[in-house]
């Protein structure tokens, strides 16, 4: 496991520093708090970008392949279910975890956060296929743009979302910021259940399998 280098942005710590101007990373035009991203394959590093930019990536094509846009929908499944033995299999010491592709290494990567940023571990490929690999939500991951993101909680029900892979780093932040000694503390988890009650109001549900 090694600690995770790209989109350091999003895991400093906001009370350490004034926040500065975004500006687009392409074009240098100043962009607002809410603006699109864009995903270096290669180097697996993420871009602001303004509006205009970020058109210019939403087919992924576009640029030889080199950059994709970050979309931004949002999906969950209710039939989602995990059990022990698959969880236990990934070996995630922690309860919350996101799971991208990585198409320029062609493998799927686990990531977690923790207080001091993100951690990231290489999966073997059938404890993915096996376990989180094999549900509905795995089937529709863009890869390097979007990833799935699974909150275990202790009676070892198992909530998972598909959200842009930019969310999961705001996650990374958040933890970050309010972590509070062994356990979290309690203002650590209302600002995470809080992050997860809002994605779950973006969230279109899958219908129901017949």
């Amino acid at each position: 496991m090694t600690s995770l280098s790209p989109l350091r942005r999003f895991l400093v710590d906001t009370a350490d520093r004034e926040p500065a101007q975004e500006v687009c990373e392409l074009c240098a035009t100043p962009v607002p708090s809410q603006h699109p991203h864009l995903v270096q394959v290669a180097e697996r590093r993420m871009l602001c970008a303004c509006g205009p930019c970020g058109f210019l990536f939403d087919n992924p094509g576009a640029g030889g392949g080199g950059y994709r846009r970050v979309p931004d929908r949002y999906l969950a499944d209710p039939g989602f279910r995990l059990t022990d033995a698959q969880w236990d299999a990934l070996q995630i010491p922690v309860g919350m975890a996101f799971f991208l592709h990585n198409s320029a290494q062609g493998t799927v990567i686990a990531c977690y956060p923790s207080p001091a940023g993100a951690t990231e571990s290489e999966l073997g490929l059938e404890a993915w296929t096996t376990g989180i690999g094999s549900g509905r939500l795995a089937a529709e991951l863009q890869p390097d743009v979007e990833a799935l993101l699974v909150r275990r909680e202790k009676d070892g029900r198992s909530d998972c979302l598909l959200v842009p892979v930019d969310a999961c780093y705001r996650l990374v932040g958040l933890v970050r910021l309010h972590w509070r000694g062994f356990d979290g503390g309690a203002d650590a988890w209302r600002e995470i259940d809080g992050f997860f009650d809002a994605l779950h109001e973006n969230a279109r549900a899958l219908a129901p399998e017949r």
